[in-house]
């Protein structure tokens, strides 16, 4: 959501912040918080005033009018403020219908001022701009100050100056306060339009001789503008309604909704209730609240929330324990029921947002069978097959009651189910299979002759393409009726492939005879050509850096689709508007700033542009042109006939729900004409109104959908045009959301604009408003696919319709990574692996989590035991292997390993040249030697040679023995690292028959020649072995295999690597230059011949 209300004394904070103003505003950052923790002692300490001055204590918990509630303590000393606190700290206060405890208090000091200096002032945001509102007389009789107070507009992007409100506002002040009032409400705008404040009302704004004094405020800010405001508002808490608790559960929620690009959300109503919803998408969570309580259920109904956006199967498991963990905490008599319900998905795999819930279901098995908790679950969208298979299985093995139904079943259906208000079947029908491209055979199969024939025959017409005409100076450009045609040319901003690759499938299903994409745009790669596929044929899509060089390539592109994020969104907008070719522009983007929103529309209204956006999927013209995920895959498509129009136009915020109409009217009347859902925000680029008036004016549309929603006053304007009689074709309209009047307490619903300020902007008054205005309004949604079957039939009864025969679209093959997901085909795997496993929510080593490891303090040893032996080796065998890298990680620069990185390194090459040169001259005669030590001795213990007959015989073969033999050391200058390693083996090994055996082969060899000594190598390999076959974790024939697979020469290009980077590092910092060696140390033998 967008706007959120926020404290007043936060609100305070950034007034006192941030104004810049000539009045004196007094009291500055002059109050005290008060709770139930609060040490008298210590505040008082903090705030010295609190002592010496008269003072005023308040609730702070968003509750209006507390003066006339008698919540309000005024003119009182501190101990009568303790006195007042305390007989109202943790007080149940009813305040309307809400119920609530007071807790949050703030002490300010008392003003002593008369009646008269007492003003009145709001500032708050509308489509067309900001409203300033001024009333002359303020306090607690202010009264009805919409109709009473002065009012003046800023327009969007307009500055206010001193003149416009001493003017148009303060016409009954006094003169001598004038100047004050108008320096102040211009600073009071302007600190509005800085922090991004949606609503900012002071009443009363006193007004005396010593300056200016804010003494009550209520405010809120526009949430989705933290990445711009951050640093003025830090921190920001939003304090819930007065009468509903902060609950951990729902910080929890909008913790994962913050670090997600999904949407999650969570509100607890009454968590003792025996309902529980789990939906997806917003507005269809907002439609399943109003059948609840439709039903008689608004006691009973425990929360409101959604989850949407395609979230993971780990963000969808988190949201599915919470609501589990909540569920199962408190019995109720009559058991409990979990509706997880949804809409016709446009672009989420459903199966695998299942798989979240369903593990969440397994974790929670017990205690759900034990509170006799029943699940209803209705979804629909792509893999929504296989999604109801595996939750019907989990029904079945974990014995919990779980009713499954798909898009046969009209979607709030299985409400009525739950609470026992229809009989729930026993074998539901089901749907053909994601799989099935064919028609369903049992919908309705005959499309009306003439708009078929405007759509599929009916050649490209001059005035199409046509842009509206440019206006002359001063006047706003027209727009167009008719925004997309079987000939419309797209760009799509941003590098989303599959929505592309689903709108050349519609292009290809509906028989265009060319892609409806013609290009795209993403700034963070250079120009070049994307694969897509066209049918059965791949082509070549170009994407450009340049929207400049974009729009000059593709003159014939009217249309772009913007996947830019929230915080690119309104630049790349703007200067798409530009470009005077483009005459519709769908912004997919959610969560854009409301003030970024008002100035797109500004801009498009003056150029003549059409809006879709923000904050939606988009829109739908069958047989032409769908916007990017629109409609969802190509089994929807043509499940609901979306690939030839019908007769009927629909209009929706939701995009969810506008797919569950797509689903609706292709099985009560002949199809879709057009939809379009112009998103959830309080500010959409088009409105209702807009979309209606389009579908009026054209003739292949015979009757209009709308699916209006809480919030808002947009529905008024399509009463207007109905008595007016501008609109006169049926209108079948249903505002969802008719639940918030039964809720107690202030609920924001899933999407930004749905949020009724007042009385008006309820979906009740709204739906009997159209009732009266004529338009054909359900008695629920229930109810709302019979409405539009009723209006339907009886324009096909008139001859207003007349159906023509279905003909079927081409087949267009599935592509491979979608069959597989639906587990249609099978194919070897390329790779196989064993050790690591990145896909899941966490990293696995060897089927360890990563967060294991840590809290297992496994090392480096240890992490190196999983992932090469997939073993879990004892704390000593993890110490051995450390203590290996640490003793072989470097041996001077004069070792050829060293010598090749400091060559490499002094040639101006880069890290992984000057480490790869090095790690080359690795082998059997520099610091291989580990697997080939450990293989011949293993061979000659195993085969019970005595260590002389190992030494004579190896003399015999000519072979040297691997791991003998030092330039350097001796039996006489000891290799310390051999003494440190065998120190530790003989403490911690259980047994060490290979080493004692190499022990007793270097007393042999030595006695020969002093420096044919046991080496760090040959140590190393034979004690590995000895750690392989006597710690447990091994067969004797794991422990040879990885001895034999060269497992052991990688401890020493491990630890080496550090050497060889630190003298690639060293080679750096010292800037040494390109190394040539010296000629007197090569010794230069020609042939005679050559040399004569």
């Amino acid at each position: 959501m967008s706007a959120k209300a926020i404290s007043e004394q936060t609100g305070k904070e950034f007034l006192y912040k941030y104004i810049c103003t000539a009045a004196a505003v007094q009291n500055r950052f002059r109050y005290a918080n008060v709770t139930t923790e609060t040490d008298w002692e210590r505040l008082t300490q903090e705030h010295p005033w609190l002592l010496t001055e008269k003072l005023v204590v308040k609730p702070d918990q968003l509750i209006k009018r507390r003066g006339k509630l008698g919540l309000v303590g005024i003119n009182l000393d501190l101990p009568g403020v303790q006195d007042w606190v305390k007989s109202h700290l943790m007080k149940e206060t009813m305040v309307a219908k809400a119920k609530g405890v007071l807790k949050n208090f703030l002490i300010e000091p008392f003003v002593e001022h008369a009646q008269s200096d007492e003003f009145y002032v709001c500032v708050y945001a509308a489509r067309e701009g900001d409203y300033i509102l001024f009333h002359h007389e303020g306090g607690v009789e202010v009264g009805d100050v919409d109709a009473k107070a002065e009012r003046l507009l800023v327009p969007v992007d307009d500055k206010l100056s001193e003149e416009q409100v001493t003017e148009k506002l303060l016409a009954h002040v006094s003169e001598e306060k004038k100047g004050v009032l108008a320096s102040f409400i211009v600073g009071l705008f302007n600190l509005y339009e800085d922090l991004y404040f949606t609503y900012l009302e002071i009443n009363p704004l006193v007004v005396t001789g010593d300056g200016v004094y804010v003494l009550d405020m209520a405010a809120k800010i526009d949430a989705t503008a933290d990445y711009i405001c951050k640093a003025k508002w830090g921190d920001v808490e939003f304090p819930p309604p007065f009468g509903r608790e902060a609950y951990p559960e729902e910080a929890y929620i909008a913790d994962l909704d913050a670090k997600s690009g999904a949407s999650l959300k969570l509100t607890l109503l009454n968590p003792r209730g025996r309902i529980w919803t789990m939906v997806a998408g917003g507005g269809a969570s907002v439609v399943y609240s109003d059948t609840i309580c439709d039903l008689g259920g608004v006691d009973e109904l425990a929360n409101y929330g959604e989850y949407s956006g395609a979230p993971s199967e780990q963000q969808t498991y988190d949201y599915a324990k919470t609501i589990l963990s909540l569920i199962t905490r408190e019995k109720h008599p009559q058991g409990k029921v979990l509706i997880i319900g949804g809409s016709i998905a446009n672009f989420t795999n459903v199966a695998a947002t299942f798989k979240g819930i369903v593990r969440a279901i397994k974790d929670y098995q017990g205690p759900l069978k034990e509170h006799e908790v029943t699940i209803f679950v209705r979804r629909g969208g792509p893999n929504y097959q296989e999604g109801l298979r595996v939750m019907g299985e989990v029904g079945k093995t974990t014995g919990i009651p779980i009713h499954v139904f798909g898009t046969e079943t009209h979607m709030t259906a299985i409400v009525g189910m739950a609470m026992g208000h229809r009989p729930i079947p026993n074998q539901p029908p089901t749907d053909a299979h994601t799989a099935n491209f064919l028609l369903n055979a049992a919908s309705n199969a005959v499309t009306p002759a003439n708009t078929r024939t405007a759509s599929f025959s009916e050649p490209k017409s001059a005035g199409e393409a046509t842009p509206p005409k440019k206006p002359k100076a001063g006047f706003q450009a027209a727009k167009a009726t008719t925004l997309f045609s079987r000939h419309t040319k797209s760009i799509v901003w941003g590098m989303q492939t599959r929505a592309v690759q689903g709108m050349l499938d519609f292009d290809y299903v509906c028989s265009r005879d060319e892609p409806s994409v013609a290009a795209m745009v993403y700034p963070f790669t250079g120009d070049h050509k994307q694969k897509f596929y066209w049918g059965h044929k791949e082509i070549l899509v170009p994407v450009y850096k340049s929207m400049d060089d974009a729009m000059k390539k593709h003159s014939d592109v009217d249309v772009l689709i913007s996947f830019a994020s929230l915080r690119s969104a309104f630049d790349s907008t703007m200067e798409t508007m530009q470009h005077p070719q483009i005459r519709t522009i769908a912004i997919i983007a959610e969560g854009i700033p409301e003030a970024q929103t008002r100035k797109i529309i500004k801009a498009a209204d003056q150029k003549g542009v059409t809006i879709i956006g923000p904050a939606t999927v988009g829109g739908i013209k069958p047989g032409c042109f769908k916007i990017g995920n629109t409609g969802g895959m190509l089994d929807n498509i043509l499940a609901s006939k979306l690939y030839r129009p019908g007769s009927v136009a629909y209009v929706s915020r939701s995009g969810g729900m506008s797919n569950e109409l797509n689903n609706i009217i292709s099985r009560t009347t002949d199809g879709v004409y057009e939809g379009v859902a112009i998103g959830g925000d309080r500010y959409p680029g088009s409105t209702f109104m807009d979309h209606v008036l389009r579908y009026q004016d054209t003739p292949g549309v015979q009757m209009i959908v709308v699916l209006g929603e809480i919030g808002g006053t947009e529905e008024y304007r399509i009463c207007q045009g109905i008595g007016e009689g501008r609109i006169t074709k049926p209108v079948v309209c249903w505002c969802i959301g008719t639940c918030a009047t039964m809720f107690s307490s202030e609920v924001q619903f899933g999407h930004a604009g749905a949020c009724a300020n007042q009385a008006s902007e309820t979906a009740v008054a709204k739906n009997q408003a159209l009732r009266d205005a004529g338009a054909y309004v359900p008695k629920s949604f229930d109810e709302l696919g019979d409405v539009i079957k009723t209006v339907y039939d009886g324009l096909v009864a008139n001859g207003t319709i007349v159906p023509a025969q279905e003909v079927p679209p081409p087949t267009v093959p599935m592509d491979y990574s979608w069959a597989r997901e639906l587990g249609l085909i099978r194919k070897p795997a390329s790779f196989m692996t064993s050790i690591c496993d990145e896909r899941g929510q966490e990293l696995i080593y060897a089927g360890m989590p990563i967060t294991e490891v840590f809290k297992e303090e496994m090392g480096l040893g240890g992490v190196l035991g999983l992932l090469w032996f997939q073993r879990r080796l004892p704390r000593y065998a993890c110490q051995f292997i450390e203590m290996c890298l640490m003793v072989t990680a470097d041996h001077g620069p004069a070792v050829s390993g060293a010598h090749n990185t400091i060559v490499c390194a002094r040639a101006g090459k880069d890290l992984i040249s000057c480490l790869t040169s090095g790690l080359l001259t690795i082998g059997d005669r520099f610091g291989g030697a580990l697997d080939a030590a450990a293989k011949q001795f293993s061979k000659a213990f195993d085969s019970g040679m005595l260590p002389m007959e190992f030494v004579n015989k190896m003399k015999k073969d000519g072979k040297l023995i691997m791991g003998i033999g030092h330039r350097v050391k001796s039996i006489n200058n000891p290799d310390m690292r051999v003494q440190i390693l065998k120190d530790f083996v003989k403490q911690n090994f259980p047994a060490s028959q290979m080493l004692d055996y190499a022990l007793n082969v270097e007393k042999i060899t030595t006695s020969k020649k002093p420096n044919l000594i046991l080496n760090v190598d040959g140590f190393i390999g034979v004690a590995f072995v000895d750690l392989l076959r006597t710690c447990g974790g091994f067969t004797r024939d794991e422990a040879d295999e990885f001895v034999e697979i060269g497992s052991l020469n990688g401890i020493f290009v491990l630890g080496r690597s550090m050497g060889f980077i630190g003298h690639y590092l060293d080679q750096k910092r010292l800037k040494q230059g390109l190394y040539r060696h010296p000629w007197d140390d090569i010794s230069y033998v020609l042939p005679e011949h050559m040399s004569m």
